[in-house]
C-alpha cells in the first residue's frame, strides 16, 4: 500500500547544488495521493473547534483551500508583500539568502477564532513563524500547525514548538 511519501519526488541539485528538492505536485497531481494527504492532515483535528484554515504561500493555498473545504470552515492565505489587494499588516523574516516579508490582510481573523496553519513543508520554520506572528497579532488562536513533509535536520519542528505549537507532519525527509 503506498504511503504519502511515496508519491513525493525528489529533485537533486534544485534549485542549488546539494538540495535535494521535495516535489509535492506529484502528489497534488494523483488523485489518490491528493486525497490520502488531505485525510490524514485532516485526523488529528476530527471534533477540534476550528474556525479558519491559514495557508502559507503558495502551496500551502492548495492543502489550505481542500482542508477548509472538509472543514466546512473559511480559507485565509498568508501571501508575500504586494500580493493583497486590501489593508494588511506584515512581518519580516530571514531566509537562507535575506529576508523576505508576508501579508495577511488586517480583517482576515477576529480575535479569539481558532486557526489551523498549513504549509505543504516545513524547512526552518522562518515562513511558518512569521504567519504565525500576524495571526497572534490579530487576535487568532492557533490550534495547530500541519505540513506534509518536516525536513527536521532543519530545524523547524523545534523552532515551531519553541513557541508552543503543536505541529503535525504526514511524512520527514532526512537531510536538506
Amino acid at each position: 500500500m503506498k504511503k504519502v511519501e511515496d508519491y513525493i519526488r525528489t529533485i537533486v541539485d534544485f534549485p542549488h547544488e546539494g538540495i535535494m528538492f521535495r516535489d509535492v505536485t506529484t502528489l497534488f497531481a494523483d488523485p489518490r495521493g491528493f486525497r490520502m494527504a488531505i485525510d490524514q492532515m485532516l485526523h488529528p483535528y476530527a471534533g477540534v473547534e476550528i474556525d479558519k484554515v491559514v495557508g502559507l504561500e503558495a502551496r500551502g493555498f492548495i492543502l489550505g483551500g481542500a482542508i477548509a473545504h472538509q472543514l466546512s470552515v473559511g480559507f485565509v492565505p498568508i501571501r508575500k508583500k504586494g500580493k493583497l489587494p486590501g489593508t494588511t499588516i506584515s512581518q519580516d523574516y530571514k531566509l537562507e539568502y535575506g529576508e523576505a516579508i508576508v501579508e495577511i490582510h488586517d480583517d482576515a481573523i477576529e480575535a479569539g477564532e481558532k486557526v489551523l496553519v498549513v504549509d505543504d513543508l516545513l524547512a526552518t520554520g522562518g515562513t511558518a513563524e512569521a504567519g504565525i506572528k500576524l495571526l497572534e497579532r490579530l487576535g487568532g488562536e492557533i490550534v495547530s500547525t500541519a505540513f506534509i513533509i518536516d525536513l527536521p535536520d532543519l530545524g523547524g519542528r523545534a523552532r515551531l514548538e519553541a513557541m508552543g505549537m503543536e505541529v503535525h507532519a504526514l511524512c520527514a525527509f532526512e537531510g536538506l
